[in-house]
Formats: structure tokens, sequence, C-alpha cells
């Protein structure tokens, strides 16, 4: 794998995105993360998942660089992807703790919400969902995601202003559990996890799965229409030219 290191101990899979410094999340890193997650799901050596990545940076979000030079297939195929991945996620039986190490806005933070608990580094950070300032249309389904934890007012609210909090803020709002020291990251996302782990599995499972009913629906919902709409705003001028502006400050860096 090149975009991911995984190690187990005791029963717990720690998944680390390791794509560069910022873990921007291109076809390639989804690809390798849901193939890993669905062996873990199938092994039953392994009771449970800590995702987390490298300070200063969780994940970045979508790989906007590699998204660019896509032609028009190519961006549906991975926007396709992309839900899928989500729907997964979002529909992991086993217990996912994130350890968010550092900026997780967009993507990183759709990440961190299909957990079922989030550990953030503390620190000059950002968390949050700002699609609509970048020009991407926000589907139903990751505004039901966003309310799942935040509830609906203020998902609603962020979302339509791309508002992205700082560590403080996300746990004042209940994006995020518990701020530690980046140094105590991943003990605390263990001491987390393992509350969930000493359950019993099938009972957790399961409850886990009827707590996510609905949410379950709206992420594995038809959202060809959606997508319609959302690479037909890709492609205008507008998008571009703000894409465009995006990458010209992120080749300048």
């Amino acid at each position: 794998m090149n975009t991911i290191k995984v190690s187990v101990k005791d029963r717990l899979a720690t998944i680390t995105l390791d794509k560069g410094k910022s873990n921007a999340l291109g076809r390639e890193l989804i690809t390798e993360l849901d193939d890993m997650l669905k062996n873990i799901a199938a092994d039953a050596n392994i009771g449970g998942v800590i995702l987390t990545g490298k300070a200063p940076f969780f994940s970045a979000g979508l790989d906007l660089i590699e998204l660019y030079g896509y032609n028009e297939a190519e961006a549906k195929s991975f926007f396709e992807l992309f839900f899928n991945f989500t729907a997964n996620l979002v529909s992991f039986k086993k217990p996912m703790v994130a350890a968010i190490s550092g900026h997780s806005p967009a993507g990183g933070c759709v990440i961190a919400l299909a957990c079922d608990a989030r550990v953030m580094a503390e620190g000059q950070y950002i968390i949050g969902l700002n699609e609509v300032p970048v020009g991407i249309i926000v589907p139903n389904s990751i505004f039901q995601l966003y309310s799942f934890w935040i509830g609906k007012g203020e998902a609603a609210r962020s979302l339509l202003t791309g508002k992205l909090f700082s560590p403080e803020e996300a746990l004042k709002i209940g994006l995020v559990d518990e701020l530690v020291k980046n140094e105590s990251l991943l003990t605390a996302a263990e001491r987390k996890i393992k509350k969930f782990m000493e359950q019993e599995s099938n009972t957790w499972s399961q409850s886990k799965l009827n707590i996510r009913e609905e949410l379950i629906a709206a992420m594995t919902a038809d959202q060809s229409a959606t997508l319609e709409k959302m690479l037909a705003q890709w492609w205008s001028p507008t998008t571009r030219h703000i894409l465009e502006t995006i990458l010209a400050n992120l080749q300048r860096k």
C-alpha cells in the first residue's frame, strides 16, 4: 500500500493516512483505505479501528490538484467512488475512532464524522465542511452525516457559510469529543475505543447500525440526480476559477 500504514495490536488496528504532507484524498488513498476496511470488517481477529494521520494534518480533504486534471468521465467516476466510500465508512460495523492529528477540513472531516468518536489534537488547526466556498454542491447525504453529530440547525448554518472550526469550537458543538496534546492523541483514542470493544461485539454492532439506520439510508440512497448537479457546477466557469485560485495558492506554498 502506497498511501496508508496499518499496525495491529491487541485486536486493535491503527490505520495511519500516509500520503504526502496533507493526506489529500485522491483515488488511490480512497481505494486503499476502503479495501483495508473491508478486509478488517471480515477479520474476526480485529475488533476495532483507529484512523489517524500525521501532524499537522489528519487529511486536507479531496485532492483538488488530482481532481482538477480529470476529464468529465474521470470526475464522475471519482465522485461515485467517494460516495460509495463514505457509505461504506458510515456502515462499518466495528468500532472506529478518529485520532485527528491536525487540520481536517472537507473530506477529512467527512472521514472523521463517519467514526464513532473523534479525539483531536490541540493546536492551531481547523475542522469542518467548507465545500460551498470551494464550489462543490453539498449532497443531502453529507448534510445528514454532519447533522447526525451537531444537529440540523448548526449543520445547515455551518455548511452554507463553509465555516471551519478551531479544536475548541469543535469540542463545544460536539463535532469532536475530546481534545488532547498531540503526543497523547493515540493513547486517548485507544482509551475511547476500548470502551466500545469491551462490549459484546454483536450487540454493539447491531445497536450501532440501528442507531444509524436513517443515516445509512441517506448515505446509500441513489444520488445520481445530485451527482449530475454537482458535476454541472464542477465544470462551470465560476467553480473552475475558484479551483484555479486555490491551486495557485497551494503551489506557492
